[in-house]
Formats: C-alpha cells, structure tokens, sequence
C-alpha cells in the first residue's frame, strides 16, 4: 500500500486546503495522473500521483487544510479498479483494534503504580506541617505546586489556601477569556444572515493587506494626466499594429513602458528593505493586477524594460487569461519589483492602492473622464484625463522623490511618441 501525500510546493507555501478531489475511492489511476486540486494562498495546483494503482482510502475531504507532508490518500499498486479494495483492508483495523485493547488492560495497571509511586515519592520531600498536608487534601492541593513563604520552605496551611485561590482565580479567568473570543469572533444578528466561509486566498490577502498596513510608512500622491496624445497614437496605430503583431495596442503598455523609463531615474521606487539593507534591483519584474472570482492576484511580466510595446501588450493578455481560468503558476506571482493596479476598468474615479510588499511603490491607474481643462494659452479644451495615485513607502522614499516620479510618468504618458520609440 503506497501513499500520496501533500508534496514540496514552494519555499513560502507550506500549507493548502483541498479544493477538489478528481479521483474517487476505487478508481484505477495510472502514474502522474492529477488527483487533487490544491489551494494555496497564492494559486491552485494539482497534486499528481507517484504510484499507478487504485484509490483505496481518501483521507482528507474536501475544503479540509493540509500540510506539506500530509497523507491524503492510500493507493494499492495490485488492486483492482471497483470495490475489492475497501474489504482488503478492513481485516488488519479490527486485528489492530483488539491488540490495542489487551494492551490497554495489561498496562493499565503498571502505569497507574508508577503514577502513585512518583507522587508518593514527590511528597516525601516537601517539607510541610502535617496540618498543611490535611489542608492540601481537603482542597485536593498537590503540595509540590504550592510556594511556602517561610525561609527555611516549610510549607504551611495558610500557603496551601493562598495556592487554592490562585488556582481558582485561574480556573474562573479561562472561561472568561473563551467567552471574549467567541464574542469578538462572532456576532449574533436579531436579522437573517448567511455565514461564508473565506477561501484561503481571501484570508491571505486579508493578513497581507494588514501586515503592510501594519508594517510600512505607506503615503500616496496623486496627480493627473491628458490622455489626448496617448489615445490618439493609438487610433493612428491600431490596424497596423494588430495586422503587425497579432494584438492590441493597448494602455497597459504604455503606461508600463512610462513606469519603467520613471523607475530608471528614481531607483528607489524599485527596492525593497531586507534588515538594515537597502536593496536596488537592476531589473524591471513588473507586476500588473487582475482581478479574479477568488480575489486580486498580481501576476508579474518578467524583464519588462527588454519586450517591445507588442510583447508587454502579448505578456499582460497571457496573464489575465492565466488568471481568470485559474491556470497561474507560482512563478508567475513570485518576484515582482514594482505593480501597476487599474481600477479604472470597473469605474473608479480615485483611489489609494496598497503596497504589495516587500514592493516600496505601487502606481494606481482610474477612470477616464473627458473634463474641461484651461490650456496654456488660457483657452478651454476638452481632455481624456486620468488621476494617477502613487503610494510609496516613506522609509525608503521621499515626499519629494515620489512627487518627482509621477510627474515623470505623467509627462512620459503625455508625449507617448519618444515613449514609443524609445520602447
């Protein structure tokens, strides 16, 4: 009998909940066949077989937490697909059963002596009055646990009391202390409610946005661009573009293009504190979030700075599709050095995003909206224009150098034509 357990999945995942079993008890599986779909805080991975055989025992149901390590699953390498193998196995738990029971009475016994004889010999050497030792077994008192107040420690009845109450006041403070956690835990409602469970996912972008929070001088600064150059670039672009390289000309890689040319000039923005070091990264891992039915996740575009408008647009549509089906992997979430987050598709005028650490920057893109704006020659024009919002950790970086970077984004975005070139 072999069995399947909760294998190595990554060096920061060291637990998962099972999600769905896609073998039953007596199905026949052959070797590196899926058997289960794990979820992990950041992905979903399937569990594959090591040994071919049949399904004999599920030992881990689902929306159950598991460990590395775990057995969740038996799989018999000579049995038959059907119903042989449960009655296989049946036998060797009721043999098993009986051995435990005469061991049970034989030991019993042996071991309640040597309780009594350890005790026996614990008492002998306290040093007590005997009206103490009759105090301590009407309040059921073990005297060794009990701090005599006279120097040379001799323990008297007055001690075994204060002993008593403290044990006491011990047993009254527990329940209490249940009690305020239950209550903190759950509310109860006069009105209809329905209690969910939260996927694991859910619960830890719940502990990391705390953990930032918590963690970081988070502060956001906000600014705005004119889109009209940007969107006009692509109207004269657009056929060529998808005839060119088989997608679209999108904002996204504009504006990953402008983070990077910004990232350039302010390195600071692309570092991350280990300890009492500062670290720069030479590279430009660029995270881009999607939002998913599970929650946010933030798959990165690997080595942004070296893809071409076409290959940024190409990456960030692979790995929207990757995650709306549920298909990411680890590594596309590991390593980003800086994110971008687009509430704008789903409406939202201004908001403040929060940092996804060890990250010290995160650009925040909104809604466009055409505004009257006065231009330089003090007319009035009509303009595409978004508010972009920085947040940034202030440990690392200034007010000034945050400032400075997205006004060098907003003026990269407005004059898209070096943007495009130089990209």
């Amino acid at each position: 009998m072999n069995e399947i357990k909760i294998p190595e999945l990554a060096e920061s995942i060291t637990e998962g909940t099972i999600a769905e079993w896609l073998v039953k008890k007596g199905d026949k599986i052959e070797k590196g066949d899926p058997v289960v779909e794990l979820e992990t805080d950041k992905v979903n991975v399937e569990v594959n077989s090591d040994f071919a055989g049949v399904i004999t025992e599920i030992l881990s149901e689902e929306g159950e937490d598991v460990e590395v390590g775990d057995t969740i699953a038996k799989i018999d390498e000579n049995g038959e697909a059907g119903g042989d193998a449960p009655e296989e196995k049946e036998a060797p738990k009721e043999e098993k059963k009986e051995e435990t029971v005469v061991e049970d009475k034989d030991e019993t016994p042996k071991k309640e002596e040597k309780q009594e004889s350890g005790s026996n010999e614990d008492k002998g050497d306290i040093i007590a009055s005997p009206a103490a030792r009759k105090r301590a077994r009407e309040l059921n008192i073990d005297l060794s646990s009990v701090s005599p107040r006279d120097p040379l420690g001799r323990v008297r009845p007055e001690d075994v009391e204060a002993a008593a109450k403290d044990e006491s006041e011990k047993k009254a403070s527990k329940p209490a202390k249940k009690e305020e956690k239950k209550e903190a835990a759950k509310t109860e409602f006069d009105k209809p409610v329905e209690r969910v469970k939260m996927t694991r996912r859910r619960q830890t972008i719940a502990r990391n946005l705390v953990e930032v929070q918590q963690e970081t001088a988070m502060l956001t600064t906000f600014n705005e661009v004119d889109l009209t150059n940007v969107m006009k670039l692509r109207s004269e672009r657009k056929e060529k573009f998808i005839e060119k390289h088989g997608v679209k000309l999108g904002f996204m890689s504009f504006f990953t293009k402008a983070v990077i040319g910004a990232l350039k000039e302010f390195p600071y923005l692309n570092a991350e504190i280990q300890g009492k070091e500062l670290v720069l990264k030479k590279f430009y891992d660029i995270g881009i979030a999607v939002s998913t039915d599970d929650g946010l996740v933030v798959p990165v575009v690997r080595d942004a700075d070296r893809l071409d408008f076409a290959g940024v647009e190409r990456e960030i549509g692979n790995l929207g599709k990757k995650a709306r089906d549920n298909n990411l992997a680890l590594d596309d979430l590991t390593g980003g050095s800086f994110t971008i987050t687009n509430g704008g598709t789903f409406g939202s005028m201004l908001s403040t995003p929060i940092l996804n650490a060890p990250q010290v920057g995160i650009l925040g893109m909104h809604n466009i909206q055409k505004r009257a704006m006065v231009m330089p020659d003090d007319s009035i024009e009509v303009r595409p224009m978004m508010y972009l919002a920085l947040s940034y950790d202030h440990r690392i970086v200034d007010g000034k150098e945050a400032v400075q970077f997205l006004v060098r984004i907003k003026q990269l975005l407005e004059d898209p034509y070096d943007l495009l070139l130089e990209g």
